[in-house]
Order: C-alpha cells, then structure tokens, then sequence
C-alpha cells in the first residue's frame, strides 16, 4: 500500500449495537465472525463481537458496513504488527 491518505473525512457510526458503517477505510486486515480490524485515516480500528458479517465494502470510497452483535470498538495505538507488511484478501480482490 502506498504511504498516500484519501482526503476524506474518517467516521464511525454504531446503531443498536447491531450496525456499525466506517468510512475512511483504506484496507481491511482481516475479519472473522468475531473481529473486524481495519485501517482508517485515523488508524487501526478492531471490532469486536459475535456472529459479525460484512454488508458492504467499497475501498474505492473508503466504506465499510457491518452487522452483528458489537461488543467493542477500539483502535490500537501502535498498530497491528504486520499489517503493512503484506496486502490484505480485500486489498489483492478490491483493488
């Protein structure tokens, strides 16, 4: 991935707990019926949860929507090791 950002504005919206929209996205790391870890214009952003499916994923405009049972929301402040060292599944499909 390249060092250049989207101009875009980062922003994370979560409804009921069941619906989470991300925009700003710029690579999803990785994601599993429990967690959801991807990179933003402010960072590394991991959800956590249960039974969570992704409804929609457009890096092109940087959204990403997500539904299941949200648990927490938090972004890591030192990264995930190793996620810019190789491309993602959704980086090498959607690119």
């Amino acid at each position: 991935m390249t060092e250049e950002r989207r101009t875009g504005r980062h922003k994370l919206t979560v409804d009921q707990r069941e619906n989470v929209t991300v925009t700003g996205v710029l690579d999803v790391i990785s994601f599993d019926e429990e967690s959801v870890i991807c990179e933003t214009d402010m960072g590394v952003l991991v959800m956590r949860g249960t039974d969570l499916h992704l409804a929609g994923l457009n890096l092109e405009s940087g959204s990403l929507s997500i539904f299941g049972e949200i648990v927490s929301v938090n972004y890591e402040s030192q990264g995930v090791p190793g996620a810019r060292k190789k491309s993602s599944v959704f980086g090498k499909i959607f690119k």
